[in-house]
């Protein structure tokens, strides 16, 4: 069990019951403007206390408008356990931070709360200040960008680029200041007590609550798995926000990836290193160009076109380039002694001989591993070659490192249950002997969305289903005036549709990739009937209340790619021990996938509009049946006049 650490709550909170706390006329509708009473909100915080008391998982499914937050909240500030909640995204994390906790801090006021993101996301003041001493600024827009940097660091509390905005998003300065571990030089750093991840981490040591994101948790749990410095101080309680992302997340970190990319920022952070520190060393600077060109010639082999491919045939690549990929990994090591050979080094250049080691066992494991439970793929992005070695199955690692070692794992969500069942969820984590509750949300579904599927179109596999799902999207943003997402499972089917209906419609159409997507969303919220066009990253996460949304309408059935190399390999694996991956793995992917979709449009209790899912599979297979029977009772029809009528109401 990891070590808990009690608090010393107000003795305001600790008289409160749940019951005063959430009833009507309680503490929380004496002091929120807006408080309603629902109650599954209260059902919910009841069964967070009990999983506490207990010391027992808790698997909660509570629908859109449930306010699970403050659910999950209140019991566990009422515990005094040091907990964590791990959120999907960093706009979650800061709402709970900067909206939840300040209103909560009124019913706890001794409270102690730290909100933690990666390390990426903070200043390093001696990566600042070195820049001063040497010319490594890059054009008139860095140059510019840099005393404004200096500007906020001398008053910033926290050192988080999200306090400034006029940045931009893909900044090459923040780049070159950016407080990751790969630079760090820990407690050697002349900046360590000023730091802002020091800071970060005090505060994380004498906190009740840490609000972190998936991907910071689970690359802690990676450092756990591998017995390195941790990230995260111990905890005795944990809060998985959006848990229906935890697969995903946590395949990532328990996997390695090594690129061309990854070469040569350790080439380009050698040099800048030499330049920074005034370090004269020709073998050095030899072996930095040894390496880049032996690079060059390995990654040249990997063919042109983008996408992601199979490595099983690793044998047979390295029988063919073992001469190319030996003078890379031998270039590695070059550096490595090079770096270990400068007089008098200062811990960035111990840092870099390390990064050097590290990566060329992350080479060797990629290209030469052998482990069953790893599938090894590779994939070209742009001029991006990367090569991944990725678990098939995360459960065991997960039952071991996390479920066996917590007291109390909360996992919530809209989206959890296939079919009424949380079993695909425990299966997928490994998660055994929780507690199980699905809560209904508060929403009158059956009057506020019609879910549309119109039987006439041909099946979305077919060639001409483009074509014709085009014509059926024109006549449903007709009914409803435009304002709506129009969501797809492949980029190259939303810009064929796209472009099919730009010269069609007289409603401002945006799509996905014209600018970055909060910029895009904002303009959304702010232009009237707008129209947007988008993939997988608009599928959750996105939060639009009132009519400025009418409709929500997909393309098909999101199944993952079969092609895909991790979908194949847990395809294959599934298959293989006796399962039926299509109805255990797939279709409750899926049925999680599309709840995620439809999720977007009733986020409020007087939203209304129309739910149209374009791929009839949905009522004509008879898997389609989970698919409904997983979605909240919507209002059906196949007809159009129908989807007409309902937004003439």
């Amino acid at each position: 069990m990891l070590v808990s650490m009690a608090n010393t709550n107000s003795k305001t909170a600790e008289k409160q019951t749940l019951d005063q706390v959430f009833a009507p006329g309680g503490w929380l509708a004496r002091h929120h403007p807006k408080y309603e009473f629902r109650p599954g909100q209260l059902e919910m915080a009841e069964s967070v206390a009990a999983a506490i008391e207990n010391r027992q998982h808790l698997i909660v499914e509570a629908g859109t408008g449930t306010g699970k937050t403050l659910a999950y909240l209140v019991p566990l500030l009422r515990s005094g356990l040091r907990t964590v909640i791990s959120t999907g995204t960093k706009n979650l994390q800061e709402q709970l931070f900067y909206k939840d906790i300040p209103f909560l801090k009124k019913l706890f006021p001794q409270m102690r709360v730290t909100l933690m993101k990666g390390r990426q996301n903070y200043l390093c003041r001696q990566k600042l200040y070195d820049i001063e001493k040497q010319p490594v600024l890059d054009g008139m827009e860095q140059v510019e960008q840099y005393p404004k940097l200096r500007e906020w660091e001398g008053r910033t509390e926290t050192g988080d680029r999200a306090e400034l905005r006029w940045l931009p998003d893909a900044s090459e300065l923040w780049k070159k200041v950016d407080a990751r571990s790969e630079a760090c030089t820990g407690q050697k750093c002349r900046e360590f007590e000023r730091c802002f991840i020091t800071k970060m981490h005090q505060r994380a040591a004498e906190s009740d609550l840490l609000i972190v994101n998936h991907h910071l948790f689970f690359a802690d749990l990676a450092l756990r798995q591998r017995e390195y410095a941790t990230l995260l101080p111990d905890y005795a309680a944990l809060v998985f926000d959006e848990a229906h992302d935890m697969e995903d997340v946590a395949t990532q970190y328990f996997g390695v990836e090594v690129s061309n990319y990854r070469v040569e920022e350790l080439a380009r952070d050698t040099e800048a290193t030499l330049r920074v520190k005034a370090i004269k060393s020709n073998e050095v600077l030899t072996a930095v160009g040894e390496l880049r060109r032996r690079a060059e010639l390995f990654f040249e082999f990997f063919p042109p076109s983008e996408g992601k491919s199979n490595f099983d045939h690793r044998e047979n690549f390295l029988e063919v380039h073992r001469g190319a990929y030996s003078a890379l990994t031998n270039a590695l090591m070059l550096l490595q002694t090079e770096l270990s050979r400068v007089p008098e080094r200062p811990e960035e250049i111990n840092n870099l001989a390390r990064r050097a080691v590290e990566l060329r066992a992350a080479f060797e494991l990629v290209l030469e591993g052998q482990e069953r439970n790893m599938v090894y793929w590779w994939e070209r992005r742009g001029r991006g070659v990367f090569m991944q070695a990725t678990p098939i199955d995360v459960s065991a690692l997960l039952r071991e490192r996390l479920f066996e070692k917590v007291d109390t794992v909360v996992l919530t969500s809209a989206t959890l249950a296939v079919g009424g069942s949380f079993d695909f969820l425990k299966r997928r984590l490994g998660l055994q002997n929780a507690k199980e509750r699905i809560l209904d949300s508060h929403f009158d579904f059956a009057h506020q969305a019609l879910l549309y599927t119109p039987l006439h179109l041909p099946d979305p596999r077919q060639p001409d289903f483009a074509r014709l799902a085009a014509e059926e999207v024109s006549h449903v943003l007709k009914a409803t005036h435009g304002r709506a997402f129009v969501l797809f499972t492949s980029y190259a089917q939303m810009r064929d549709v796209y472009e099919r209906l730009r010269p069609r419609l007289r409603y401002p159409l945006m799509i996905q990739g014209s600018m970055p997507r909060t910029e895009l969303l904002d303009r959304f919220r702010s232009t009237p009937h707008a129209v947007l066009f988008g993939t997988s990253s608009f599928w959750q996460g996105v939060d639009v209340q009132g009519e400025q949304l009418s409709a929500v309408l997909i393309d098909r059935l999101p199944f993952a790619v079969p092609t895909d190399p991790v979908t194949a390999a847990r395809i294959r694996q599934i298959n293989e021990e006796g399962g039926n991956a299509f109805m255990d793995y797939q279709v409750p992917q899926a049925v999680i996938t599309l709840k995620q979709g439809f999720g977007r449009l009733i986020r409020s209790e007087t939203d209304r509009g129309i739910l149209a899912m374009l791929d009839h599979r949905m009522v004509r297979m008879p898997y389609g049946r989970i698919f409904l029977e997983s979605l909240p009772p919507y209002r059906k029809t196949n007809r159009l006049e129908d989807v007409k009528a309902f937004m003439r109401e």
